[in-house]
């Protein structure tokens, strides 16, 4: 599992499906925005994050959940209509919602202790949603087994997403460094646009869960 390799095979992947991507998942990432503009517009730019967060609750987990869905559908050759994929991840959003709670309060908690723990829970963490959206697990039970299945693996999945993530940090400091008091349509337009290069994240975790449950099913057999 060359980490070069995963994320060269997930832009290649998250490029040629972004016509599908965008009307699937944008809308809601538009949504969650502007709810959390309108939000921090009455409450002040002071209140605390954890309004943030809750908004990110309600509309994160169903357009991760669709695009899991798209992944795994798209890898098995399948076209499921957009509705479908948004029909079935409204059903998955209250255990998702938990999951990603749960998951948020422990990388929270192991952040404010030296940073590595943080690091370490959300690294253990990273395949927890791809078990409860695509295997049907409960969510302690998909915290449990996406911990089992990084062990091995730490070094190579921390490369990964932090070779998604620090690009994607240093385009929202150039954002910020070019619009530092942004109009509302902007910082609309801007926060939309972070939002939706994040899903990049979920396309190269997508690509090593698969990998990795590969690797663990032909271990199996050859056992």
């Amino acid at each position: 599992m060359n980490p070069l390799s995963v994320l060269r095979d997930s832009f290649y992947f998250f490029r040629r499906h972004l016509v599908s991507i965008i009307p699937l998942c944008l809308p809601l990432v538009v949504l969650e925005a502007l709810v959390t503009q309108l939000l921090y517009g009455q409450i002040g730019d002071q209140a605390s994050a954890a309004y943030s967060m809750l908004v990110s609750l309600l509309f994160y987990p169903l357009y991760s959940a669709a695009l899991i869905l798209y992944l795994d559908t798209r890898s098995r050759g399948q076209d499921t209509p957009r509705r479908d994929l948004l029909a079935r991840a409204v059903q998955l959003w209250p255990q998702l919602a938990l999951l990603i709670l749960i998951s948020s309060l422990l990388i929270v908690f192991g952040l404010t202790l030296l940073v590595f723990p943080g690091i370490w829970i959300m690294i253990n963490l990273v395949f927890a949603e791809y078990l409860l959206v695509l295997r049907g697990l409960p969510v302690v039970q998909s915290m449990r087994e996406s911990a089992r299945m990084t062990t091995g693996h730490f070094m190579r999945i921390m490369i990964c997403v932090f070779s998604v993530l620090a690009p994607l940090w240093l385009i929202d400091g150039l954002l910020m460094m070019a619009f530092p008091e942004p109009t509302p349509a902007v910082d609309l337009a801007l926060a939309s646009l972070s939002g939706f290069l994040q899903l990049f994240s979920t396309v190269v975790l997508y690509r090593l869960f698969m990998l990795l449950e590969g690797e663990a099913g032909n271990a199996t057999q050859a056992d």
